[in-house]
């Protein structure tokens, strides 16, 4: 029986695979918003660390842990006809429609931990609803005490804001969650609030990247299970 009582997941990268979910999706979005215009979506796509002609983001993208709010005001300077609050629904809506790719079978993973006992949550730099709309599409959304975007009132990661909402919606003690992610910012975050930060290589982050910041480094979430089990 693990020490700890509730579990607390990024989701690009973590839940959802992110390389298979989010660079064939941001290859088609930019040709969409720039009318299909292959010279002008590549420079754009470098504005956001992701290389059109490759479809690959870059490890240091801000689309990898930078908010949706961030993104929009990386884009904005390049796209004129568009003011920050038309680009960020604009972003949110085409992220909703986003097919995610499961990192592993994520219903029966997540009602595993919910039989053991513990108080499952969702902290992500996208915006909430494209969040729920993910989880809705994957149907688990059911299976979290708690989900947050950048936008629900917690601040965006690395600050800690959405862990401490966590704790306090949940009622357990920061000590007692483990935060999962695959990018420094979400291990930043997790130590920040005093929980254990656990990392995953489902992201663009290397074990070299993450190391220094987890307190272990997984290969996916299918391999917590059996962390937490040999936690005393």
């Amino acid at each position: 029986m693990s020490r700890y009582r509730g579990v607390l997941f990024d989701k690009d990268g973590t839940l959802f695979d992110f390389a298979a979910t989010w660079e064939a999706w941001a290859g088609a979005f930019l040709l969409r918003i720039t009318g299909q215009d292959r010279a002008r979506a590549q420079q754009i796509g470098a504005q956001i660390g992701f290389d059109l002609a490759a479809q690959r983001f870059s490890h240091d993208s801000i689309v990898i842990a930078g908010t949706a709010g961030e993104v929009a005001e990386a884009l904005l300077p390049h796209l004129p006809g568009l003011g920050y609050e038309a680009l960020l629904d604009v972003l949110n809506a085409e992220a909703e429609a986003a097919p995610q790719a499961e990192t592993v079978p994520l219903r029966p993973f997540l009602e595993g931990l919910r039989a053991r006992g513990l108080r499952l949550g969702v902290a992500t730099n996208d915006a909430e609803a494209p969040a729920r709309a993910h989880l809705n599409s994957a149907g688990i959304t059911d299976l979290f005490d708690f989900i947050a975007g950048f936008d629900s009132g917690h601040g965006g990661k690395p600050q800690p804001g959405q862990m401490h909402a966590f704790a306090a919606a949940t009622g357990l003690a920061a000590r007692d969650v483990v935060m999962v992610g695959d990018s420094r910012h979400d291990l930043v975050a997790g130590r920040a609030a005093g929980m254990t930060p656990v990392a995953v290589l489902t992201g663009l982050a290397t074990r070299a990247d993450l190391a220094p910041l987890a307190d272990a480094v997984l290969d996916d979430i299918g391999h917590l299970p059996d962390w937490l089990a040999a936690q005393g």
